[in-house]
């Protein structure tokens, strides 16, 4: 069964993820965000959850990404841009099948193999060249 791609999530680079925590907490009113590190990818993220009645829903969800060392590309991110966005993530059905079609349309791909993101799911980035300037990962949906 094909889904529509659906946003997953925002992705928000942070430089102090504690302090960030505790803002986003408060104005999402989930206290407890699910908090992990990327190791290979040098960052401890925070999901916050939106949660909804309608368990059909999905997507809307808000990531901090802080940098866990000086070498992390959302250190060098925030070095050149400053804190703010980073990226937007959309769900897609089958991840392998999504990176063959943009890559045969002439997209640019940071990642031409899938990945393991913050929650387990196989993720690709999306060069922001290829996408109007805003660095796009995909997810695929899980189940």
């Amino acid at each position: 069964m094909s889904h529509r791609n659906l946003i997953s999530h925002v992705g928000i680079a942070v430089a102090d993820i504690e302090e960030a925590i505790n803002r986003y907490s408060m104005l999402t009113g989930d206290s407890k965000p699910q908090v992990s590190e990327v190791s290979d990818q040098k960052v401890k993220v925070a999901i916050f959850s939106v949660e909804t009645e309608d368990s059909s829903s999905c997507g809307g969800n808000i990531e901090l990404v802080a940098p866990t060392s000086d070498d992390s590309p959302i250190a060098k991110f925030i070095g050149k841009k400053g804190e703010g966005l980073h990226h937007i993530c959309i769900y897609v059905d089958n991840l392998d099948e999504k990176i063959a079609e943009l890559k045969s349309s002439g997209m640019r791909l940071i990642d031409e193999s899938p990945r393991i993101g913050a929650e387990g799911s196989r993720i690709a980035f999306v060069h922001p060249s290829s996408t109007n300037g805003v660095l796009i990962e995909l997810e695929e949906r899980r189940g």
